[in-house]
């Protein structure tokens, strides 16, 4: 830790994965999404392993579920954006894939959040975006966010950036995440590693990191 004009500056990743100012964001692990996953259980392995480490240094966790309005109250840009990933032409073909009782939408079972985690749905692929993921946080002093989940293409570059933009210290686990698309899901980390506000590890990494931090 390095300190400037009175403030604590995290200068590796085991000063910013302190319990009491970090909190872990479990991204879209949802049935119907890891579906379209490749290497789903992989991802799947991932995360529980992060969550269980998590769970172990008490780190505030919070998980979304990205889910869809009723056709007919889906707005301008919804419909957009689902006419062109369901790949139909005519906006009268558009379904509802998400709803929030829908099987597809619930999270993977190995995955339960605890009735100490919070379960926040979401229209918006940030999880910034009409959620009160910000204000939880703050409210709590974390300070740091430990991101994993699906897709990396989709949701995670645009919720790691908008963490940047809010003024928390993004952590990307890397092996935690996968892409739909591997070429899209490759240069979104890549853009990632790019703009260097984000801390960028791995699962051994990020336990490591947490384990050293808990410690002192």
């Amino acid at each position: 830790m390095e300190q400037l004009n009175g403030l604590n500056v995290p200068k590796s990743l085991s000063d910013v994965c302190d319990p009491e100012r970090l909190g872990l964001l479990v991204y879209d692990m949802q049935v119907g999404i890891l579906g379209q996953i490749a290497n789903r259980e992989i991802v799947i392995n991932n995360v529980h392993e992060v969550l269980k480490a998590a769970r172990t240094a008490g780190v505030r966790t919070y998980f979304t579920r990205h889910v869809t309005l009723p056709v007919e109250l889906m707005g301008v840009a919804q419909l957009r954006m689902w006419r062109t990933w369901q790949g139909v032409d005519r906006l009268e073909d558009v379904r509802s894939p998400f709803l929030p009782d829908a099987p597809q939408t619930q999270i993977e079972p190995q995955l339960r959040p605890t009735e100490r985690e919070a379960v926040l749905d979401k229209l918006t692929l940030s999880a910034f975006a009409g959620t009160p993921l910000e204000l939880a946080l703050r409210g709590a002093g974390v300070e740091a966010i430990a991101v994993v989940g699906v897709a990396t293409e989709i949701g995670i570059e645009p919720t790691v950036r908008h963490a940047g933009d809010l003024g928390f210290i993004p952590v990307l686990i890397t092996d935690a995440c996968a892409a739909g698309n591997d070429e899209a899901g490759a240069r979104a980390l890549d853009t990632l590693r790019f703009l260097g506000d984000a801390m960028v590890t791995d699962v051994a990494g990020f336990r490591d990191a947490l384990s050293r931090s808990h410690r002192r």
